[in-house]
């Protein structure tokens, strides 16, 4: 037999013994891979946790939870419990077991040790319990049985836990971030909603809401032709389409859930507002009525509105709280009632105007034209805000009230006009002008230092947030305005993003707008102007085909108040508590707003005959 020699003339192995060290090996292999699949398939059910898991602590105990027919939790013994954790959960196709070694961080995610599953291989390290190798029986006797064989091969396994005292797990992975926040969104009949848009032509008396119904309720994209707005995110959004918005926002909610028993909070997409829009001039009661009256009595026969008649349920209705507050039953009184029905008053019900004195209703903003699907989007707004030259010191878009003799904009109107260059005023009519053309209004408000934010026909206004969009400083004349309404999303220190002029000061002609916003410090202004710049992010709402990734827009600040708000009611019903204020309902801004309901210097404000 031929051998091979080094230079030294050394023998090297023969071919011979190469090939018969060859044989030795893959016998060696094969020999190894039988007595590995015969462990393999004793491992699976019948095999020690603590073989498994590679600890031989002999004070490891598991506790198998039966629960709903499946295996659902591991737990570990007292004494490691602070270091060390394992979980068993049924997860529908495998059982996962997670270990944490006490020794570090090492942490062990199983499905199968050798990687291998039904259709492919995966990440060694990973074991898993196929719900085929447990068939034919079902998982109470599949429970019972590990449970025995476990107790029989280590005496130190424990016993199962009692299924009452079981708490459900099944929230895990993504339901770990949800816990406490999903949301149920209830199926309500389509003439409640999506007829309404069907029926665009019919929503309003003046304006034709099919172009504004449009892009998710946002509106038609905004030309750019002046250079007023950034490039992307524009668009020409009406203001009394927030019920279209936020039910498109809610449909990409990350923790919508369609078991309405896991749900903190259930929402109903009824299109109040355009569904009252349609009668509110010309039409009787029974026609401004009948589509509130139908919806909550459609809630009502549900057995979600039994768990806790309703207080968990939530509605947006797009327009102010006065279009749902009819007091008497007659045709010649204005709007509906469908914030005085005693089941709207269990609800948290979410206008853009609320009335500070019930407290049921909460005021959410207006929306705006700017409707980002990035956050890049927004800081480059932000950024370029910050950038810009404001030459004027206050402006004022709007138009007279004469027919409100407590109305103060004739009087601002005059004092905008005496400033002269200090001042510019965008008139709005009732026919077409330059106050209805979102290019015109923001130009102005990006030029200006302050804006002036009167009440019109009601306290609120539109206009608050085209403002603090632009970066322009708004000056309130009455609390109402914005102080007591948008709790969630405006700071309680007023004076850091806004300035306040007393209304009754204006209008007995006792002191000087131009006067009092020359006197405020330069410095001062520029802290207001970034506190209000910051506030941008919390007044807009996020276009609903994207989703922002870091910035939380104003509807994200709704669902956390509506989930907070329920959670506490929840809470009171839980303990026996009295769910209704123990205060006179007529003071429920002033208890909402400073936690109190002693006497203030706004009360005079509130006096129900002096608004």
């Amino acid at each position: 037999m031929r051998a091979f020699r080094d230079n030294m003339g050394r023998p090297f192995m023969t071919i011979a013994a190469c090939r018969n060290q060859s044989w030795f090996v893959c016998a060696s292999f094969l020999l190894w891979f039988l007595l590995l699949c015969v462990y393999h398939s004793q491992f699976m059910v019948g095999k020690n946790l603590i073989a498994l898991l590679g600890n031989h602590n002999p004070d490891i105990a598991v506790n198998v939870a039966k629960y709903s027919g499946s295996v659902d939790s591991v737990s570990l013994p007292k004494e490691i419990t602070e270091s060390s954790s394992t979980k068993l959960r049924d997860e529908g196709h495998h059982i996962n077991v997670v270990f944490n070694d006490r020794s570090g961080d090492f942490n062990l995610r199983t499905k199968d040790v050798f990687g291998i599953q039904e259709h492919g291989i995966e990440n060694f390290g990973q074991h898993s319990i196929s719900k085929k190798e447990l068939e034919p029986h079902d998982h109470n006797d599949q429970a019972r049985d590990l449970i025995e064989n476990e107790a029989q091969s280590d005496k130190n396994l424990v016993e199962a836990v009692d299924p009452e005292k079981y708490i459900d797990q099944r929230i895990k992975s993504k339901s770990d971030s949800c816990l406490g926040k999903y949301i149920y969104v209830h199926d309500i009949p389509s003439k409640f909603y999506k007829d309404l848009l069907q029926k665009c032509g019919s929503l309003s008396n003046w304006t034709n809401m099919c172009d504004f119904a449009s892009n998710s309720g946002l509106g038609p994209h905004l030309p750019n032709f002046e250079r007023v707005y950034s490039n992307t995110g524009w668009f020409s959004t009406n203001q009394f389409l927030l019920e279209v918005i936020f039910h498109n926002r809610m449909k990409q909610y990350n923790c919508l859930t369609k078991d309405s028993s896991q749900a903190s909070a259930i929402f109903v997409p009824y299109y109040a507002g355009l569904d009252v829009a349609r009668y509110l001039w010309g039409s009787n009661m029974s026609m401004r009525d009948s589509g509130s009256l139908e919806i909550v009595k459609w809630l009502r026969e549900k057995p979600e509105w039994n768990k806790m008649w309703g207080r968990d349920h939530f509605m947006v209705a797009g327009r102010i709280t006065w279009d749902f507050r009819r007091w008497t039953d007659t045709d010649s009184e204005w709007g509906n009632k469908l914030m005085l029905l005693p089941e709207s008053k269990n609800m948290t019900m979410l206008t853009i105007e609320s009335s500070p004195w019930n407290s049921n209703d909460f005021a959410i903003p207006y929306p705006t034209y700017f409707h980002p699907s990035k956050d890049n989007e927004v800081f480059q707004w932000q950024n370029r805000m910050r950038r810009q030259r404001r030459r004027i010191l206050f402006s004022f878009a709007g138009g007279p009230r004469p027919n409100l003799q407590s109305s103060i904009r004739n009087e601002i109107i005059d004092q905008c006009r005496a400033a002269r260059r200090k001042c510019k005023l965008l008139e709005c009519t009732s026919g077409p002008d330059k106050c209805h053309k979102p290019v015109f209004v923001m130009k102005m408000f990006q030029g200006s230092v302050f804006c002036l934010q009167p009440p019109g026909d009601s306290l609120t206004r539109r206009s608050i947030f085209d403002s603090i969009l632009a970066g322009c400083i708004p000056v309130f004349f009455h609390p109402g305005s914005a102080y007591v309404q948008y709790l969630w999303h405006l700071p309680r220190d007023y004076k850091k993003y806004s300035v306040f002029i007393p209304a009754f000061d204006i209008k007995n002609g006792r002191v000087s707008i131009e006067s009092i916003l020359q006197r405020i410090p330069r410095q001062k202004v520029v802290e207001m102007r970034e506190g209000v710049i910051k506030l941008i992010p919390k007044v807009i709402y996020a276009d609903p085909s994207s989703r922002l990734e870091t910035l939380e827009d104003a509807f994200d600040i709704v669902i956390n108040g509506v989930l907070e708000r329920v959670d506490t009611i929840r809470r009171d019903m839980r303990e026996g508590k009295n769910t209704s204020f123990d205060y006179a309902e007529k003071v429920s801004w002033k208890y909402n707003l400073f936690g109190t309901v002693e006497e203030h210097e706004w009360d005079l404000f509130f006096e129900r005959g002096k608004m």
